[in-house]
């Protein structure tokens, strides 16, 4: 199989499995016990929270281990509640979703054809001193990277405080959550060749943060519950080696992307979306006119090729990206999009391969 979306997961990078192996079948001492596995489990954390910190140049102790990104944004969207929260239109359903729960409803800013956040709206100039912002990094359909050290700089003038879900960024931009001035930030395991499972909300004031669950003093009393020490240790290993891999991949992925952005240009009737646009250097998203998107997925799928139609969340649903929509895409054309995200073992025949089967599919050449 030639798989092409590294945007809902990766594979488990053989280095991370090393090491979760001992939390799996020898160091199985519950972390809050004070026996020898018990400690040397309650190390393995520390170490990973250490880990994971570093690729963020962020401080330890304002990492809270979750149970993946969707958690980490419940967590810092909940906690939030009965304070004013703006959000952008492009948002994860992780975000939107809980938004939709609120007593107050979040306010959705707008975003330009290329999936940029607008600053030059009246709603923007309004957002009232002493909000909370919540803005992606980077979006896991498009690919789009938002100006978050611009936006960092306009919240600390007006004492408005910023979340970002980072979980697409994370291990494909090099960012530091302190040079930022974040307020929080979410990051997830998954997305960088760790387990799945494990995630973490990196919290740089700790008392705004109100726990979803009871029934322990886990990370610090913000999230109860014993700790998936294994997958833990397995995000931690994996911020390693994306740190000291991170310019060398996203180099490559580069590449890859930018030859098939080349070979796309010989189909008719094809829109690359949001190509104008500062995007994540292994993202692209396309439509071919009059091809639906999931059909096009399950052909591909048939000629061993793994892509997306867009969100991993969505999957299966009829609804329009609300993405694509917030960009004005036409709904027709939205309902044929096509997201490829590369990885580190993607090669140029992996590209080559993609481009020949989409031939095959819609009868290239189709010119004339």
């Amino acid at each position: 199989m030639i798989y092409l979306d590294h945007n809902a997961t990766t594979p488990l990078d053989e280095n991370v499995l090393e090491a979760m192996l001992p939390y799996l079948n020898q160091i199985y001492g519950n972390p809050s016990s004070l026996y020898r596995i018990g400690r040397i489990s309650r190390s393995a954390i520390d170490t990973a929270r250490e880990q994971v910190a570093d690729l963020i140049d962020a401080s330890a102790q304002d990492i809270i281990f979750t149970s993946g990104g969707t958690e980490a944004n419940a967590l810092a969207i909940k906690s939030l509640q009965h304070k004013p929260l703006y959000i952008s239109a492009i948002e994860h359903p992780s975000v939107t979703d809980n938004c939709s729960e609120r007593t107050h409803p979040a306010c959705k800013l707008e975003v330009d054809t290329q999936g940029r956040l607008r600053t030059d709206t009246e709603q923007w100039q309004t957002i009232p001193s002493g909000a909370w912002l919540s803005v992606m990094m980077a979006n896991n359909e498009t690919g789009v990277i938002q100006n978050i050290a611009q936006l960092s700089l306009e919240c600390q003038a007006r004492n408005i405080q910023l979340h970002t879900d980072a979980v697409q960024a994370l291990g494909k931009l090099d960012f530091s959550f302190r040079k930022l001035n974040l307020d929080m930030a979410s990051l997830s395991s998954h997305k960088i060749y760790g387990p799945k499972g494990c995630g973490a909300l990196v919290v740089k004031d700790r008392p705004v943060i109100k726990s979803l669950q009871n029934g322990g003093n886990q990370e610090q009393s913000l999230r109860a519950g014993t700790e998936n020490v294994a997958a833990i240790v397995g995000f931690g290993k994996a911020a390693e080696i994306a740190k000291q891999s991170l310019r060398e991949v996203q180099s490559h992925v580069a590449c890859l992307r930018d030859s098939l952005q080349q070979q796309l240009a010989q189909f008719d009737n094809l829109h690359i979306f949001s190509a104008h646009a500062d995007r994540l250097a292994n993202t692209l998203q396309f439509a071919i006119e009059n091809q639906q998107g999931e059909m096009l997925l399950m052909q591909l799928d048939q000629m061993g090729i793994a892509v997306s139609s867009g969100s991993a969340c969505k999957a299966g649903s009829k609804i329009v990206s609300p993405v694509l929509s917030a960009m004005g895409i036409e709904p027709t054309l939205a309902q044929s999009a096509i997201r490829v995200s590369l990885g580190k073992h993607n090669t140029e025949q992996h590209i080559d391969q993609l481009i020949a089967a989409l031939k095959t599919i819609t009868g290239y050449p189709n010119r004339g």
